[in-house]
């Protein structure tokens, strides 16, 4: 078993990553936001599963080709899987994206929930222009974790007993501030694309709504409800010692940590398949241009 994290979260990844986007809405941004007409050369860094290829090839010109640069070894075996049987010109290369060195070979770098997983985003994201020719496009699809912690709505709850949105912001803050990770990426991007250098700037969000309705098909609201889950609805933290002093080592005080774990012990008890919740990603979808 490998022990890198991500290779024991491909199940998660997979169940997780459809609760972004509707097809139509890539469709879209391909055709008429970023005016993909002529075949392109992808390159996808912090590829995982190869999500970003199965999404965008599909949408893309005949003769687009789709390159995966991954640590995770299950993961790389993961994709090759996927991708065995369909008719697309892929390549996945196992290597520490950290340190890999890329000629500016392809039209488009991408990144997809990756960045806000790394200690220096900037390092990272100057690799992904470098990978660029010139006039290629960086797009980057980045969480901005506080925003999606407000966007979601359970009919009965009033949402600040069970998020407690302050707090969460003051969490997020010092663990950017302590490691460099940065889960509010999103709205930073095209502050940081600018100084980059990269031109034609522009931020979008995503567009999905996930609505687990309690009068649709029992079958698809199982789907649903799972993959919520599995995005970290309704996870319950035990209510002890090692949790707090957890919490107070992020920053907070014994006070505050004891309130955040009863809030979340709340949301876990609200949170059922028969709760009828909304919620929306927001998945900030960033790109420019090398100049």
């Amino acid at each position: 078993m490998s022990e890198y994290i991500w290779d024991q979260q491909i199940d998660y990844l997979q169940n997780t990553r459809w609760l972004y986007y509707n097809d139509d809405y890539l469709k879209f941004l391909v055709r008429d936001v970023w005016h993909i007409d002529r075949p392109v050369k992808l390159v996808d860094f912090g590829c995982g599963f190869g999500y970003l290829g199965l999404k965008l090839l599909p949408l893309l010109p005949v003769g687009s080709s789709y390159t995966g640069l991954e640590k995770g070894t299950e993961l790389i075996k993961r994709a090759e899987d996927i991708f065995t049987n369909l008719p697309y010109d892929v390549e996945f290369i196992n290597c520490d994206i950290e340190t890999i060195e890329i000629e500016s070979q392809y039209d488009i770098a991408l990144s997809h929930a990756f960045l806000l997983h790394m200690t220096d985003p900037q390092l990272i994201l100057q690799k992904m222009i470098d990978s660029v020719c010139d006039k290629g496009r960086i797009i980057c699809f980045e969480p901005h974790w506080i925003g999606n912690a407000s966007n979601f709505a359970m009919h009965g709850v009033d949402q600040s007993s069970v998020l407690r949105l302050g707090v969460l912001q003051k969490l997020y803050e010092q663990d950017a501030g302590r490691s460099g990770k940065n889960g509010n990426i999103g709205m930073l991007l095209p502050i940081l694309f600018s100084q980059l250098g990269l031109k034609n700037v522009e931020c979008r969000v995503s567009d999905r709504v996930n609505f687990l309705d309690q009068n649709m098909d029992e079958g698809k609201k199982d789907v649903l409800f799972r993959s919520l889950r599995e995005e970290g609805f309704g996870y319950s933290p035990e209510d002890s010692d090692e949790s707090i002093l957890r919490l107070v080592g992020r920053g907070l005080s014994v006070e505050e940590a004891r309130e955040q774990i009863a809030a979340e012990r709340r949301f876990a008890a609200e949170f059922t398949e028969q709760t009828w919740l909304t919620y929306a990603p927001n998945m900030k979808i960033t790109s420019g241009t090398r100049q």
